[in-house]
Order: C-alpha cells, then sequence, then structure tokens
C-alpha cells in the first residue's frame, strides 16, 4: 500500500549505544543544560542590574539607617556581585531559592502555592486551543483544497490572520467588557468561583493560538491531501473521512506538533499578562507584585520557573518529533 510504502522509507530510531537516536537525545540534552545555565545567569542580572534598593523598598523610606544595613548584611546584598551569584548557584544545586524579602517564605513555597493555578490555566488553554484548531484546519482543508470555495477560504484566512494578531491581554479586557461586566455571566476576576472562573482567562489565553495553528493545519493537510498517497487512497475508493483521518490527518501533524510546542511555550509566557488582566493567584500575578516591591529572590525563582517550563516543553517537543518522524534527527547526527 502506498501510505506503507511512505512510512516504510524513513529511517529507523537507531536506539543502539553510538547510533543517530543516541547522539540526538545527547546533543538535545546538551543544549537544554547550556539553556539552563544561561537562563539561570540572566535571571540573577536581570533583576540585580535594575536600579533600586529592595531593602528600602520592603522595608519603607522612613525605615532607620542602620536597620536597613543590618537586613542588606542578612539577606547578603552587601556582599560583591560575584559572591552573591555564586551562593546563588549554591543555593540552587541544593534546590534552595532563597527567601522573599518582603514575607521571609521561602521562595519555594510562594511559586508552589501559585504553581497549580499557572500550570492548570496554561494546560486547559492549550487543550482548548488543539480542540477548536484541528477540526476547523481540517474542516477547512477539505473544503478549500484545489481553489475551491474561494469566499470561505478568504474568509478563514482574514479572520485567524486577525484573532492570532490581537495580544492575549486585550483579548482578556474585551471578553471583562462583554461577558462580565456587560452580561454577567461570568466573574470578572478571581479563582474563588470554580468552574465559571476560568472561562474567560483561558478564552483569553487560547483564541489567538487556535486562529494561528487552525492555519498551519489547514496549510499542511491541503499538502497532505494533494500527496501521491491520498491520490491513491481515492483511486481504491476508500471512505473519505478515512483518508482524512487515518491517513492524511497523522502525516499533516508534525508541523502542526512543532508550533503546538511552541504555542504551549507561549502560552505559559502569556499568562503573565492574563492573569494580572484577571486577578488569577498564579506564577504571573506573582512576578508582577514582585518587580514592584523589587523582592528578588521571588522574581528570580518565578522567572527560572517559568523558563524552565518553556525549555522543558520544547525538549519534550523535539523528542516527540523524533519519536514520530526519525528524519527530523538526521540534521543532528
Amino acid at each position: 500500500m502506498a501510505v506503507a510504502a511512505s512510512t516504510a522509507s524513513r529511517p529507523g530510531l537507531d536506539l543502539g549505544f553510538g547510533g543517530r537516536w543516541t547522539r540526538f537525545a545527547l546533543r538535545r540534552g546538551g543544549r537544554l543544560l547550556v539553556s539552563l545555565f544561561v537562563l539561570v545567569t540572566a535571571a540573577f542580572l536581570m533583576i540585580h542590574l535594575v536600579p533600586g534598593d529592595p531593602v528600602r523598598a520592603a522595608l519603607g523610606m522612613t525605615a532607620p539607617a542602620d536597620l536597613v544595613e543590618t537586613r542588606r548584611h542578612e539577606l547578603g546584598l552587601d556582599d560583591p556581585l560575584l559572591t552573591q551569584y555564586l551562593h546563588y548557584l549554591g543555593g540552587l544545586f541544593r534546590g534552595d531559592l532563597g527567601e522573599s524579602i518582603q514575607t521571609q517564605l521561602p521562595v519555594g513555597e510562594t511559586i508552589g502555592r501559585r504553581l497549580g493555578a499557572t500550570v492548570s490555566l496554561g494546560l486547559l488553554a492549550f487543550a482548548l486551543a488543539l480542540l477548536i484548531a484541528v477540526p476547523l484546519g481540517v474542516a477547512v482543508a477539505v473544503a478549500t483544497r484545489r481553489g475551491r470555495r474561494q469566499r470561505t477560504s478568504l474568509g478563514f484566512s482574514s479572520t485567524s490572520v486577525v484573532l492570532g494578531s490581537i495580544p492575549d491581554f486585550l483579548v482578556g479586557v474585551i471578553l471583562v467588557a462583554v461577558f462580565a461586566v456587560g452580561l454577567g455571566w461570568f466573574p470578572v476576576a478571581g479563582r474563588t468561583d470554580g468552574a465559571a472562573s476560568y472561562v474567560l482567562p483561558v478564552l483569553a489565553l487560547a483564541i489567538g493560538p487556535a486562529a494561528v495553528l487552525a492555519r498551519i493545519v489547514r496549510v499542511e493537510m491541503i499538502a497532505v491531501l494533494e500527496s501521491d498517497y491520498v491520490r491513491t487512497a481515492r483511486a481504491k475508493r476508500l471512505p473519505a473521512r478515512r483518508i482524512h483521518l487515518v491517513h492524511a490527518l497523522p502525516n499533516a501533524v508534525t508541523a502542526t506538533l512543532t508550533l503546538g510546542g511552541m504555542l504551549l511555550a507561549a502560552m505559559v509566557a502569556g499568562t503573565v499578562l492574563v492573569e494580572n488582566v484577571f486577578a488569577w493567584p498564579g506564577l504571573g500575578s506573582t512576578i508582577v507584585q514582585s518587580i514592584v516591591t523589587k523582592d528578588y529572590p521571588v522574581v528570580q525563582g518565578t522567572v527560572l520557573v517559568y523558563g524552565v517550563i518553556v525549555l522543558v516543553v520544547n525538549t519534550l517537543v523535539d523528542v516527540a518529533l523524533a519519536l514520530l518522524d526519525p528524519r527530523s534527527t538526521i540534521g543532528e547526527a
């Protein structure tokens, strides 16, 4: 069968020691470690290069000078920058992200309390984006291939470009104005109303990526539908649903998966602004509050967690691509 022939021509995973898959995994692991080192260093330097005194911000402008100096010494902020950096690295190796200047609570505990709210928001938005984008992209591709239904094609392209170009926080503001303030269907802010609390923040995060992903699914699906093995399947008079879902869609998923991973990482980063629009008790609102109060350890820890999530997602996408299509590892060999 042509489909089988197309997949049989792909190289195998070559899982043996020293094989292409091993070299790919080692190279990806090395890149991840280098990226983590750059991320840790950038998170440390970024906040220390910002002007302002975090201790004075925490204690107040009228605090006695000797009290401020004592607190600075306790936090090690009077040490040279290199010494602070080495202490910071040592703490990370011990799993210690430091202590909040404002609350004097461990940063890890602060992040742990809010991480679930951010992760649940990001994953729900990503799932919704996929549920919208994949069926929509496939349906429009089937309906508009070979230049058919030009109005549908033009309307889909125009709408998806507009929706994909609107910033997440602006979508959130519009949703709040219409569905929370205007119609009163959903809570304006917070996470205390159960599932209803998730509706508007998830929509704010999902609408733009869903529009972008639907365009990619459509383009990939049209290309696959014009391939030889799909034409062979049609010649054998296989049912259209089987051709589209069993033969065409899996082969169109590679580019979709690549972009989907990038969109998931972008969604996690996008929670910073969306959480502040909806007063969502997650890492996004935490990082903004910490920047305002110059709470260095909390900012460093939160930025680090965001960065690790993005790096891990991108690495998992690369590994998934290598498993689905071993040809993607050829460039790594």
